[in-house]
């Protein structure tokens, strides 16, 4: 899995490619972690993930819950293999997804 990251004033959009699984999805979860000082905007671009598992779903979440008491978070580009899994899931009714 490839992580791109892109900040823009207070504003950090970080877009996975690849596959985001239980190998992967501690890489995702350091990238993130290590990089919301003073972002008060996170965006995860999904357009180039292929693939995620209930460990991605995990990192989304866990990203949310610090997200909520920052600012906000959206996840944009969604495929629609991936949108199945968010709304077989209930990733719907809580993540913001456009």
């Amino acid at each position: 899995m490839v992580i791109n990251k892109q900040r823009s004033g207070d504003t950090l959009t970080i877009a996975p490619e690849g596959r985001l699984d239980t190998v992967t999805s501690p890489e995702l979860e350091k990238a993130v972690k290590g990089s919301l000082d003073g972002v008060t905007e996170l965006i995860f671009d999904l357009a180039g993930l292929e693939y995620i598992s209930s460990a991605g779903l995990r990192v989304l979440l866990s990203s949310q819950k610090i997200m909520n008491g920052k600012g906000s978070m959206k996840v944009i580009h969604v495929n629609e293999m991936i949108a199945e899994v968010f709304e077989i899931t209930g990733f719907t009714d809580i993540l913001t997804i456009e």
